[in-house]
């Protein structure tokens, strides 16, 4: 089997545009919840979201800015930011027979938004004509792909919140299996409209805003967390063959070693510990790798009431001994949940911390729920570790699960 690589990272994330702010942010445990202040949203001021502040005219041709949906706009930046650090090599990467796989989870919902709102608020006999293009959930791989000149295969995965870790497990199958040596593979999220915001809040499952410090809604594993907060964002990598990456001079910044894709079929929203350690247990076997050669986690850890006992108990059943000694955090406490983009999100803070040698803190854990029983690395980021191989999770409605492992060249 041919082996496969990172060579480019790019993310829009409530924490930081770009690498470098992320890291940092990662490292400090910013977070990037706030009260949503974005105009659209002001009839629902009892919510917190992870929002992300950008000018897109400041990333991307002007021009092309108004008549693409914000989930599109994401997707373009990280990509964007992906591919410019990929080409930091001898040879310039040629994207001419590149795929492109992209996950979200709702696609353009900003622009559907906008059509119902002229058509039943507003009466409008006819809705802007770029509507059905700009909310397609595929518009945003297109756009990337044209952008970059991709003529490999573009796919789009909606698998909830394991749309981006699935949209990458699968990109690393095709290189690896040999149908494609290069692929732009990641997620992209834009949900923060008044109807999306009403219909999660219709299912109980958002968090409560903490009344004194908003930015610490998001409370995983801690005995006083409410639920999850939604949030926005993108994130892309460049998975490249690895000689072929080597050939060109690239800047290898780990491996994909092991990818694990299960299913509970049990419930349609609620986890199942019994599915999530078959999906885990299948990366670390396509990794070939033993439980306890996993030096951290990154959760899904979304704050719910029963998905973080869940989780734990997964990780427990998978890990044995070892669940007690392997750090696992949740970096959702800091960008939110990212809903479709939150596993490609997820697994750039572990090839972070696998590249850096660090644990991203779980931040707002002050009083931890008797049944969450692991290392969670409350509130301050681990400094220098040692980090051979990481999984990062990604579990989502309808018991779609995802587990990604990237491992040291």
């Amino acid at each position: 089997m041919r082996r496969v690589c990172i060579t480019g990272l790019g993310v829009v994330s409530p924490i930081g545009t770009g690498i470098d702010e992320f890291l940092a942010s990662l490292h400090s445990g910013k977070s990037g919840i706030r009260a949503i202040n974005r105009e659209n949203t002001q009839p629902f001021p009892m919510h917190v979201a992870g929002q992300v502040d950008i000018n897109f005219a400041e990333h991307l041709p002007p021009t092309r800015v108004p008549g693409l949906d914000r989930v599109s706009l994401f997707a373009l930046v990280a990509a964007q930011q992906a591919v410019h650090s990929a080409n930091k090599a001898d040879n310039a990467l040629d994207l001419a027979n590149a795929g492109v796989y992209v996950g979200t989870g709702i696609g353009g919902v900003s622009a559907m938004e906008a059509a119902y709102e002229e058509l039943f608020l507003r009466g409008a006999a006819r809705i802007k004509p770029l509507t059905v293009v700009q909310a397609m959930n595929n518009a945003a791989a297109a756009h990337v792909a044209m952008t970059h000149g991709c003529h490999g295969p573009v796919l789009t995965y909606s698998a909830a919140c394991s749309s981006s870790a699935i949209a990458i497990g699968e990109a690393y199958r095709a290189i690896r299996h040999g149908y494609a040596d290069t692929v732009i593979a990641g997620g992209t999220e834009a949900l923060l409209v008044p109807g999306m915001l009403k219909a999660w809040d219709a299912l109980r499952t958002l968090a409560l805003p903490d009344a004194a410090n908003p930015a610490a809604s998001c409370k995983p594993f801690d005995k006083a967390r409410t639920g999850l907060v939604l949030a926005e964002g993108a994130a892309m990598l460049v998975l490249e063959e690895l000689e072929h990456a080597q050939q060109r001079g690239a800047n290898i910044i780990g491996v994909v070693s092991g990818y694990g894709c299960r299913t509970d079929a049990t419930h349609l929203t609620k986890p199942d510990a019994t599915g999530q350690a078959a999906t885990m247990r299948a990366a670390l076997s396509d990794a070939e790798l033993a439980s306890d050669a996993i030096s951290y986690i990154n959760a899904h850890g979304t704050a719910t009431i029963a998905g973080d006992v869940i989780e734990t108990n997964a990780i427990k059943a998978v890990f044995g001994e070892h669940a007690h000694r392997v750090p696992v955090t949740s970096t959702k406490s800091m960008h939110g949940h990212v809903m479709g983009a939150t596993g490609a999100v997820e697994f750039i803070a572990a090839l972070l911390a696998l590249q850096h040698g660090f644990i991203p803190p779980t931040m707002h854990l002050d009083q931890p729920d008797p049944e969450c029983t692991l290392d969670y690395v409350a509130n301050h980021a681990r400094e220098g570790v040692q980090l051979n191989h990481v999984m990062s999770n990604s579990f989502a409605f309808g018991g779609s699960n995802a587990v990604l492992i990237a491992s040291r060249i």
